[in-house]
């Protein structure tokens, strides 16, 4: 089975990748704007990375016919890549407003869109979104994420969507709004912050989510949070 992973170069995208690798009979394809960083992983055979840029639409046109030299079947995508500006309300720009929605929304929607193709053949696929609690309706919020925060919670209800969509197509859906993980993004939003989770627990959950949480859970919003700041 294959696994692709978007955002995977640093943090809990880098700890899933080597999560998944310790388990045989496992795939792994990482998509990440900087492939340099898994130059030792290249050489073993289950493991392929594939440059992306989630702020380009044709990119994504790009890595779905790589997928398709390395692989037949997509049995998890995990929408990990995520985009934060942490900036007052009334100081974001249109320009930064769109490009947060468009890694943190529109290529997810596009990438899991073009990887239909490779799902649910045999196994039933399942699709895996990173939100945060920051999108989970009734959390705290916080000052200066309001670009960030409302693009998580457009991925909450698209996972909704899409489990409607392809209940028939042998595909779940699902989203994990995740709290307080040590993170170079979470110090971006909350510098000096110490977080209670660590990228690689935070990882070990989410992996063993994808491979097991289609079999009881499709269409779920669901939080992951030991706390949040």
């Amino acid at each position: 089975m294959t696994v692709v992973i978007s955002g995977a170069s640093r943090g809990i995208g880098r700890e899933l990748i080597n999560f998944f690798l310790e388990k045989k009979g496992l795939k792994v394809i990482a998509l990440s704007s900087h492939p340099e960083k898994f130059r030792a992983l290249e050489k073993k055979k289950n493991f392929h990375s594939i440059k992306a840029d989630f702020t380009i639409e044709d990119s994504i046109y790009e890595i779905t016919e790589i997928i398709g030299t390395k692989t037949n079947e997509v049995g998890i995508l995990i929408n990990n890549a995520g985009l934060l500006v942490n900036k007052p309300f009334f100081k974001i720009t249109s320009k930064e407003l769109e490009l947060v929605y468009r890694v943190n929304v529109f290529a997810p929607f596009m990438l899991s869109q073009q990887l239909l193709r490779f799902m649910g053949k045999k196994e039933r696929g399942h699709i895996v979104n990173i939100g945060s609690m920051g999108g989970f309706q009734g959390s705290a919020k916080f000052a200066g994420l309001s670009a960030y925060s409302s693009s998580k919670g457009a991925l909450s209800i698209l996972s909704e969507c899409l489990a409607e969509e392809l209940k028939d197509k042998n595909i779940a859906s699902n989203c994990l709004c995740l709290g307080a993980v040590n993170t170079e993004m979470l110090q971006a939003a909350f510098p000096g912050y110490k977080a209670p989770t660590s990228a690689k627990q935070m990882a070990a959950f989410i992996g063993n989510f994808a491979l097991t949480g289609h079999a009881n859970f499709n269409g779920k919003v669901l939080p992951v949070s030991l706390s949040t700041p």
